[in-house]
């Protein structure tokens, strides 16, 4: 596979890309470049967890990356998440692994890093301080975003390190690529001005989407960024969250009271999982109704889906069917994992009784 090939694959799913002549000599140069994507093992797994990210994930494995999947325990119990009680934090750590499992990706392709041994050292530390020595309080609190909290908010000292940490983890892991969503772009384009400071390597920055939850776009009043991770998709917040593990009837239950206003794509969360998570997986979807209603009508592409939509052709209830018909098809092999397996429903089980905190 040529360099041009790769970039287009991680086109098909990136938002954006900084920059893309930078990711083109990257795949020109290096045949396994050293790329990841973190996560606070925080809750139950979202829909953009176990498909959203593991779809970026398989075809980024097909442009041959060394990928590693990091493991935030230690910014899990930074953020307060299960309680900040780190064994059940790290538990969940372990479930997340499962479920990517359990959505057919072969962890032996994947480097698993926990993020509390490789701050076991004092040179992680010192690089640290470099960072924070380059980086105004002002320009750490403004990034309090990536960790779905908002400039203003009441915290503590060590989550003000956090945007810190989550730079020094690129340099840490000499990373030449961070695959993240758009609500990590701060942290990431602080690597890279930090970078050009110390004359350290600049990691190219891939964003993806970020997946909306049920209640759509919801405008808090804040910034951009403060919108965003309002509106985002939170494995905190069931009633915007879509899990791994919903039966077809809670699933159902769920996308029917989404929000999804009629002949309108911007903020329709129903829409958002047809584009960026259905047609990842299939390439065709069929919308069956009574003839009275149009009759039943095959979609080669979401552009075609989204025409109907905007038309008025294709009516909300009908979407809503479809959409959780092939979600259901996705996570079924999911749930099924877990009550299969001995492993996976033991760590579910403890996860699932767990003190969920934000």
């Amino acid at each position: 596979m040529d360099a041009q090939t790769k970039v287009e694959l991680i086109k098909s799913f990136a938002e954006e890309i900084v920059t893309e002549n930078e990711l083109l000599n990257l795949f020109q140069t290096n045949d396994h470049p050293k790329v990841y994507d973190g996560f606070e093992p925080s809750g139950l797994a979202p829909i953009h967890f176990g498909l959203l990210r593991a779809a970026n994930l398989k075809i980024m494995l097909e442009t041959g990356v060394h990928f590693k999947l990091y493991l935030a325990d230690y910014f899990a119990f930074i953020n307060n998440k299960l309680g900040g009680d780190l064994q059940t934090i790290q538990e969940a750590g372990e479930y997340f692994v499962e479920v990517w499992k359990a959505c057919g990706i072969d962890t032996s392709k994947v480097e698993i890093v926990w993020a509390s041994k490789e701050m076991d050292s004092l040179k992680y530390w010192d690089r640290a301080l470099k960072i924070a020595k380059k980086t105004t309080l002002n320009r750490a609190l403004k990034s309090v975003t990536i960790m779905g909290r908002k400039e203003g908010e009441n915290l503590n000292f060590a989550q003000l390190m956090y945007p810190i940490m989550q730079v020094n983890d690129i340099f840490q892991l000499d990373l030449d690529m961070c695959q993240m969503g758009m609500d990590q772009r701060r942290a990431n384009m602080l690597a890279r001005e930090i970078a050009e400071s110390y004359g350290w390597k600049k990691p190219i920055a891939v964003h993806h989407p970020l997946l909306l939850g049920l209640k759509g776009i919801q405008n808090n009043g804040g910034t951009k960024e403060e919108m965003l991770a309002a509106s985002k998709m939170s494995k905190s917040d069931p009633s915007s969250c879509i899990y791994m593990h919903e039966t077809y009837e809670s699933l159902k239950s769920k996308i029917n009271k989404a929000y999804c206003p009629e002949r309108i794509v911007e903020g329709n969360p129903v829409m958002d999982y047809a584009k960026n998570i259905v047609f990842k997986y299939v390439k065709e979807v069929k919308i069956e109704r009574p003839e009275k209603y149009g009759g039943n009508v095959d979609y080669a592409n979401y552009a075609m889906l989204e025409s109907d939509y905007v038309s008025g052709k294709l009516h909300p209830a009908d979407l809503k069917l479809c959409v959780t018909n092939e979600l259901e098809k996705l996570i079924k092999p999911v749930r099924e994992h877990f009550e299969k397996n001995n492993k996976a429903k033991a760590l579910y089980e403890n996860l699932k009784n767990a003190k969920i905190t934000r």
